[in-house]
């Protein structure tokens, strides 16, 4: 018999959060997560993601024994601001039993029919800077810190449960060593001469605080766009601020400005720590903490986690002054692999960004929907 239980006391949020360590210890390719900050993500007291969407998490057991959870979510500024009633799902793993994954969905539907929701989509986080989908292609790639991996039979157990897919997400990665710097290096000096546009560089945190506010409100604006983006709030800017543009290489963060020193784009690229986190197993002391710090300087992975550029920018080609500043950069700390997060397959635009770097897509991940 299969039982669900909410995850509301200390005990069992750490349960919910080490559930996964038992059901991929054995994996190499999962990356495990940081246990306190993935506990803390949980808590609403903390992350304040959780001001405006409402989270409940669920383990099920069967045999007095831990085989799945899931977080039953409503973005509520997504249902305010944009009218979708869509109840959301995330941090879903099970074991292969489609009756686990079953009760577990069923929970979501409840508070998806509870608020009168149409829909409910996953898995996704509680807002857009989340991780997303489960894998329907790659479960032989290493993963990295901002996706989740997923097992080959997740898709099987959605499918027979009558969700059919919602969205398609690519990722991808490219040898540096294979990159011919040439055409954005020419490129980027004729487009800062035509729109009077100059890189700012920095190597010290402290200098690059006073632009984060700025770089978050280049992000709505970019994404504004997309049917559905939700606005970052101050609240949330304050957190992500504080979370990690201090773990992220200062030379890994580059802000493009006009000649009146307004912000018209920005990119963040992270060292890859997916073999620091695979040695940390979840803990920082005693020796994570060292392991993702030998990565954050001596990592010869970047990942290219976030890029904006202001609307009226976008097809002026001020991409290659941004490609032309992480050459140098990645040139200098011989960077040999560089990592894609997670796009859209319909997002074309991006899709050209890379067009010219001999991009080979390694994984494709999935959102999955069901109407209510």
């Amino acid at each position: 018999m299969i039982t669900i239980k909410e995850a509301l006391t200390k005990k069992e949020m750490k349960d919910y959060v080490m559930f996964s360590f038992e059901l991929y210890k054995n994996n190499p390719y999962w990356i495990p997560p940081i246990i306190a900050e993935e506990l803390e993500t949980f808590d609403k007291t903390k992350n304040p993601a959780l001001q405006t969407a409402e989270a409940h998490f669920y383990l099920a057991y069967k045999d007095n024994k831990i085989v799945g959870k899931i977080a039953a979510i409503i973005n509520w500024e997504e249902v305010n601001l944009l009218g979708k009633r869509k109840a959301r799902f995330g941090w879903f793993d099970a074991i292969d039993d489609v009756e686990v994954t079953k009760a577990l969905l069923n929970k979501v539907e409840e508070l998806g029919r509870k608020h009168k929701m149409d829909h409910m989509e996953g898995p996704m986080g509680f807002s857009n800077l989340d991780k997303v989908g489960i894998l329907s292609e790659g479960f032989d790639q290493m993963g990295n810190m901002i996706t989740w991996y997923s097992l080959p039979y997740y898709i099987t157990h959605f499918e027979q449960l009558g969700f059919t897919k919602e969205k398609e997400y690519i990722e991808s990665d490219f040898s540096f060593n294979n990159i011919n710097p040439e055409p954005f290096q020419k490129a980027s000096a004729l487009i800062k001469k035509r729109y009077e546009l100059r890189s700012l560089n920095f190597t010290k945190t402290k200098d690059i605080m006073p632009y984060v506010d700025k770089m978050f409100d280049l992000f709505n604006e970019t994404y504004a766009r997309l049917q559905s983006f939700v606005p970052i709030n101050d609240i949330q800017k304050e957190y992500f601020k504080k979370k990690y543009i201090g773990f992220i290489n200062p030379e890994f963060i580059k802000f493009i400005v006009d000649k009146n020193d307004n912000m018209i784009a920005f990119a963040i690229v992270m060292p890859g720590f997916a073999q620091a986190l695979k040695k940390a197993n979840g803990k920082l002391f005693p020796f994570g903490f060292y392991h993702l710090l030998q990565a954050r300087k001596h990592s010869k992975e970047v990942v290219f986690y976030l890029i904006g550029v202001l609307p009226e920018y976008q097809s002026k080609g001020i991409t290659a002054i941004v490609f032309d500043e992480y050459y140098k950069v990645c040139q200098a700390k011989g960077i040999e692999t560089c990592i894609r997060t997670p796009e859209l397959e319909e997002n074309h635009a991006i899709h050209n960004l890379w067009k010219n770097f001999n991009s080979k897509i390694n994984k494709r991940r999935r959102t999955y929907k069901k109407e209510l």
